[in-house]
């Protein structure tokens, strides 16, 4: 990468979630609501991913049943439902309202990734240990009714299989062509065609990927001047590079950074034209360049562990950051006052904590 601005622009003061008791090892953000608000959860190796107020961190509530560590947790298009993968050999699926279990989806080993159609939440794409991509059919899972929930369990052999891996899948990304899905396991990316169940296209990278996400803002604040032209980008950390893909199915080769250091995680801002990278041991701070030149403009250096999720909100006025060391810390990307922070360079002028 190019180096430093001589000139960093000053960072505003983070807020700090607290609440979990092991590393935090992945984060994300639901969609835009229409009064502008928005969620965030949090999976945790305690095995309690959380829901909290995306603005402002606080918390929500915790979703309690799994037996194991939790290693990805994702909202649906319309944070209705929530979906977790676990170490326990099962994903599940949440009320997000009244935080109870609506659907345990078993499986013969950890299961590692999952991931939500872009516009539904009546399938799910499973990966783990079994090296085994699945899709399930959630259109029988039945709603909470007078305030009760009956909870189903599928068997593993209720989900659709798809293609083969030779490694444990980590990652999996439905993107905005609802034919393709992608995941990652290992050092390649792989490109599925679900109607042909063939890959279409597959990439070996620098090293293991440590994350890989589909980047973009609420798709009202989008335009073609974005990166990505106005639709989200695949955004890959392996190894010491970080790459980025774009198009309706995140085929077109848009950029890739060297970075120097091991990367454990990336996330990008399409329209403020930035990403943030997180280190891998032995460092433990969040990186964040500018796009068009690769110059570093911030660094953060709260965490005491790698940085293994980014992710910025919907609106873009904010990212957050999950790391090892148990916390999530929620970083101001706007001027002027917003959620918690009162606005001027230096936010509140101390670190506050979200319960």
């Amino acid at each position: 990468m190019a180096n430093p601005n001589p000139n960093p622009q000053r960072t505003y003061v983070p807020l700090t979630c607290h609440g979990h008791s092991r590393p935090v090892t992945h984060i994300s953000f639901s969609p835009l609501e229409q009064d502008d608000s928005y969620y965030l959860i949090s999976a945790c190796k305690d095995g309690n991913p959380m829901l909290r107020d995306g603005q402002t961190g606080d918390w929500i509530g915790t979703f309690i049943g799994h037996k194991g560590a939790v290693y990805q947790s994702r909202l649906s298009p319309d944070a209705s439902t929530a979906a977790t993968a676990s170490a326990d050999f099962t994903a599940k699926i949440w009320d997000t309202h009244t935080g109870e279990v609506l659907c345990t989806l078993q499986h013969d080993h950890v299961v590692r990734a999952i991931s939500y159609p872009p516009d539904s939440a009546m399938l799910l794409a499973t990966g783990g240990n079994e090296n085994k991509l699945r899709i399930f059919d959630l259109t029988s899972v039945k709603p909470v009714e007078n305030g009760e929930a009956v909870p189903q369990t599928f068997p593993s052999s209720a989900g659709y299989e798809i293609g083969s891996h030779t490694a444990a899948i980590k990652f999996i990304v439905w993107t905005r062509d609802p034919n393709i899905l992608i995941t990652a396991s290992d050092n390649v990316l792989r490109w599925f065609d679900l109607t042909s169940r063939q890959v279409v296209k597959q990439e070996v990278l620098d090293g293991e990927i440590l994350s890989c996400e589909l980047c973009g803002l609420a798709p009202e604040l989008l335009s073609k001047k974005d990166i990505g032209g106005g639709l989200p980008v695949l955004s890959v950390a392996a190894g010491q590079c970080v790459y980025f893909w774009g198009g309706m199915d995140a085929t077109t080769e848009l950029k890739s950074f060297p970075m120097g250091f091991e990367v454990a995680s990336v996330a990008l801002d399409p329209k403020a034209r930035k990403l943030v990278v997180g280190e891998n041991n032995p460092k433990t701070w969040a990186r964040v360049y500018r796009w068009d030149d690769g110059v570093e403009i911030e660094i953060h250096k709260g965490h005491h562990g790698p940085v293994w999720s980014i992710a910025f909100s919907p609106d873009g006025k904010l990212y957050a950051t999950g790391s090892e060391d148990g916390t999530i810390k929620m970083w101001k990307n706007c001027e002027g006052y917003y959620g918690l922070w009162r606005g001027g360079a230096g936010g509140n002028g101390a670190e506050r904590s979200a319960e």
